[in-house]
């Protein structure tokens, strides 16, 4: 009687070539649809794509400006690439609001710069 590893061998020796009809007919995954799975990053590639500081990240992540976190083990922080990405995009398309200048007009007095001194 032959061993499960023998047959095994026999087995994987047995599958066809990519490229023969018989391989195209063995079942695989379709051809143009997005992988099974989907990518995170830890926060070194976050910080790679996203260039803004750990604190800013974190704040924008609680009032829900930014994509949340999640654990895949006590010690291993992620993020999903997809809503990362989505996230920069609509960053993009975002109109470039300017912040409306002060009135400088309306101030009691002038700053005065550290270290300069009127003598």
């Amino acid at each position: 009687m032959e061993s499960d590893v023998e047959q095994l061998s026999q087995t994987s020796n047995a599958l066809p070539l990519p490229g023969t009809e018989a391989y195209e007919d063995l079942p695989q995954l379709p051809k143009r649809s997005p992988l099974p799975f989907r990518r995170t990053i830890r926060r070194q590639e976050l910080r790679q794509i996203v260039p803004l500081a750990e604190t800013t990240i974190y704040e924008m992540e609680r009032r829900g400006e930014f994509p949340r976190r999640f654990n895949l083990t006590p010690r291993c922080v992620v993020w999903d690439l997809t809503e990362v990405e989505a996230w920069i995009e609509q960053r993009k398309q975002a109109p470039r609001g300017r912040g409306s200048k002060p009135d400088v007009h309306q101030r009691k007095t002038r700053p005065v710069r550290a270290g300069s001194s009127e003598a």
